[in-house]
């Protein structure tokens, strides 16, 4: 079977360097005119709401559109791993014609472990808390002070600097080192054929998907959970991680499609977009099913220190959030569910790629609704800095992307299954 090489011309890469840079501009743009206008500065979107809460600096707004993005694109980054490791432990054959768009995303994994360090830990250093993380305020814990929080104060064992940043580390470097493992294998087997590298690749595809079970939950409770201190909810780990895993979804689908359509992945057919399709189609619901349990358990409970949470998003701070979850439910749910709904419509590029680039769009939204009310509050908005923000963090992840699409053969050409995928059919 003849190796496919992936050959990224010049003005690809440059048009990533482009949206990098063009992304820093907006964003300081963006940082200089809320700076001009001071604190209260909102933009056509983002109106004040009196919460009794300081107005929102510009620091804290770039903060927050650090950690979304960060959070965000690490997701799609894990899922790729993720889904290698289940489609070897499933013995999967249908799959070996798009592993290597899975390997490939897992190359922004180290960049989003600097990032995730710095941006918790800088603000920590320099002004002695992190103002997305309300428990990392000192004053919280001193039992006879003014600002005293006896409900943060006794999770004080699980929330705490030291131990919230070993476990950050832990995430990542589990995480790369599985995501290397693999890769390292997929490579040898590549260069050298026999089942040796496959058998191996089971094996730690075994022994990773045992980390990520609890790596997922765990730092989805860490990074988006910890935010609303004072919130709950049994099913958050796994509301998280059906964001993710449906977004890893749709840029791999997008991918394909797009390699394909410029003369790559010459072997993937209808068949394999069909698959990639069902995916899609499933977990959007899957998604839609985790959202409303936890919706529906809490509404249905009533308990004020749980229902605070869709209260925020829901009417709270003039109604500033309630269309956002709205959209949300649409573009993520209602959109894909009617779309997709058809085997034609699972089959055919142009409605695969607009259901998946409203779905990565989507789900971006589903997190920024996650992360905004409870760092940023009503104070939240759509301008410059979200913009420059979200452009930065695409082109640092499409250049990672590609890198990892490069390095090695499109096609697994070794593979032990490459005969079955290259005959799939539905």
């Amino acid at each position: 079977m003849a190796e496919e090489r992936l050959i990224i011309p010049k003005k690809i890469s440059n048009r990533f360097l482009m949206m990098i840079g063009l992304g820093l501009v907006l964003l300081v743009a963006g940082i200089v005119l809320m700076m001009i206008a001071g604190p209260a500065h909102h933009d056509a979107h983002g109106a004040a709401a009196a919460t009794g809460h300081h107005a929102t600096t510009w620091y804290e707004r770039f903060l927050a559109n650090l950690w979304l993005n960060n959070v965000y694109f690490t997701g799609i980054a894990i899922v790729g791993v993720f889904f290698t490791a289940v489609q070897y432990v499933a013995y999967a054959g249908w799959s070996v014609l798009i592993k290597r768009v899975l390997e490939g995303l897992g190359y922004y994994l180290p960049v989003g472990g600097v990032i995730m360090l710095l941006v918790f830990l800088l603000p920590i250093i320099f002004t002695g808390h992190n103002p997305l993380f309300h428990w990392t305020d000192h004053s919280l814990y001193e039992i006879d002070g003014p600002n005293y929080d006896p409900i943060i104060a006794g999770k004080s064992g699980f929330l705490n600097i030291p131990f919230y940043t070993i476990r950050l580390v832990l995430y990542f470097a589990s995480w790369i080192f599985f995501a290397w493992w693999l890769r390292k294998q997929s490579v040898a087997e590549d260069l050298n054929g026999g089942l040796t590298f496959y058998d191996k690749s089971i094996r730690i595809s075994a022994m990773f998907l045992v980390v990520f079970g609890v790596t997922s939950s765990l730092s989805a409770w860490d990074w988006v959970l910890s935010i609303d201190t004072h919130w709950f909810s049994t099913m958050f780990g796994w509301y998280v991680f059906a964001s993710w895993f449906i977004t890893g979804l749709a840029a791999t689908t997008l991918t394909v499609i797009i390699l394909k359509q410029n003369g790559y992945l010459k072997m993937v057919n209808a068949n394999h977009l069909h698959d990639l399709g069902k995916f899609t189609f499933a977990f959007s619901i899957f998604w839609t099913y985790i959202w409303f349990s936890q919706f529906m358990l809490i509404w249905y409970a009533n308990m004020p220190e749980e229902v605070t949470y869709f209260r925020e998003r829901m009417g709270g701070y003039e109604d500033h959030y309630t269309w956002i979850l709205f959209t949300n439910l649409f573009v993520n749910f209602v959109f894909p569910f009617l779309v997709l709904m058809t085997r034609d419509a699972k089959r055919q590029m142009i409605m695969l790629k607009l259901v998946c680039v409203v779905v990565l769009f989507g789900h971006w939204l589903d997190f920024y609704l996650m992360i905004m009310p409870g760092t940023l509050r009503g104070d939240s908005g759509f301008g410059l800095i979200e913009l420059g923000t979200a452009l930065t963090f695409l082109g640092i992840f499409l250049n990672r992307f590609t890198k990892g699409l490069t390095e090695a053969s499109l096609v697994p050409v070794n593979h032990p299954f490459l005969e079955e995928s290259i005959h799939h059919h539905v």
